[in-house]
């Protein structure tokens, strides 16, 4: 059943499209410094419980893994079929929507640009691209947001409350930063819906095999009852939080992935230099605790140039950019934001983060 008696509240919307960066130590940047919403500091020692499924050994952090935490790509389960949405047909929420359809749901994919949705849905079984938003989020139990940034989420989705169920659950998946995913929580609670803070670790592929890793904030209740469809698509929960937490987290993450990767360009720049065989830095790499599997992955698509999109460029420099508003003193973070806005300024914007090792590749090719 729809809501056309909730009331719309525009400064809710204009408040959390407010969250676009200011100016900062470069252009188009925030100043980097203290956070404005921390992850608050949990009482007492770290705990380990026993519960199956279940371990708490990190301060604060609730894991519980589904299919018994089992990493490899899991069996889709059939068990419970339900009516989901998903609004934003990029890589990770096509790629979402056609894992949803083959654990036997009914998902509808809608996206700004039609077209978009009709081609990500054309073979993905239990699909079906739809151009209304009213029609694409009426009678979903649960509806997932994938969208660029926090004003598009808020546009979005203040057209879509008046068509929502009443007990429908808005899982926010975009990386939008604390201060906006703060905002948008506002915007669900003025609306009565329920809403959890939930970006993701993974892109295409761990989504397409239901290993992504949820980074979640928000009541433990709703989180229950979004549980089921959550574990459709991911091998854990990390429940972080009751606010922006998760957002916070995926802040972190995220540019530990962009300065690593640039690292990894650099390093076998080096090699290069120095006349070391590539395999020979993974093979020690490899022996001992310093190897990273994400950039072990990394130093194969940057040898063979394989920039088909995963993560891409343009979103990573969006993703520190987000980063600059926690005011960190960090030359680092500027080094990999120069780097990255190189990249896009070389044509590499929507190609996957392995394309900051452009630079190499075209020195060698010179050579």
């Amino acid at each position: 059943m729809g809501r056309p008696g909730r009331r719309r509240r525009a400064r809710c919307a204009r408040r959390a499209g407010s969250a676009r960066a200011a100016p900062g130590p470069w252009p188009g940047a925030r100043p980097w410094g203290r956070s404005r919403h921390p992850v608050p500091p949990a009482a007492g020692p770290p705990r380990r419980t026993r519960a199956a499924g279940v371990r708490q050994d990190v301060r604060g952090v609730r894991e519980e893994h589904g299919q018994e935490g089992n990493p490899r790509a899991r069996e889709p389960s059939m068990s419970q079929s339900t009516t989901l949405t998903v609004l934003g047909a990029g890589a990770l929420g096509a790629a979402m929507a056609t894992r949803l359809g083959r654990t036997g749901h009914e998902v509808r994919l809608w996206n700004r640009t039609s077209e978009k949705a009709s081609a990500a849905a054309e073979h993905a079984e239990g699909v079906t691209a739809v151009e209304d938003l009213g029609d694409a989020v009426a009678g979903a139990s649960v509806v997932f947001t994938v969208l660029r940034d926090g004003p598009a989420v808020a546009e979005v989705m203040s057209a879509a409350f008046a068509r929502l169920a009443d007990d429908a659950v808005w899982v926010q998946a975009s990386t939008v930063g604390p201060s906006s995913a703060t905002d948008l929580a506002g915007l669900a609670r003025d609306h009565g819906v329920a809403y959890l803070d939930a970006p993701v670790s993974g892109s295409t592929d761990p989504a397409l095999q239901g290993t992504l890793i949820w980074l979640v904030a928000g009541s433990e209740d709703v989180l229950a009852r979004a549980r089921p469809v959550l574990d459709d698509l991911g091998s854990s929960v990390l429940h972080v939080g009751t606010g922006a937490e998760g957002s916070a987290v995926k802040l972190a993450l995220n540019a530990w992935m962009a300065a690593s990767t640039v690292a990894m360009s650099d390093v076998l720049a080096l090699c290069d230099a120095l006349g070391v065989d590539h395999a020979a830095l993974v093979r020690a790499l490899e022996a001992g605790p310093l190897a990273m599997p994400y950039e072990l992955q990394k130093i194969g698509a940057m040898d063979d140039e394989a920039y088909a999109p995963g993560f891409g460029v343009r979103l990573a420099l969006k993703d520190i950019d987000l980063a600059a508003s926690a005011d960190v003193p960090s030359s680092l973070f500027q080094a990999v934001r120069d780097r990255l806005e190189q990249t896009v300024a070389a044509g590499h914007g929507k190609d996957d983060l392995a394309a900051v090792d452009y630079r190499r590749q075209k020195r060698s090719s010179a050579a």
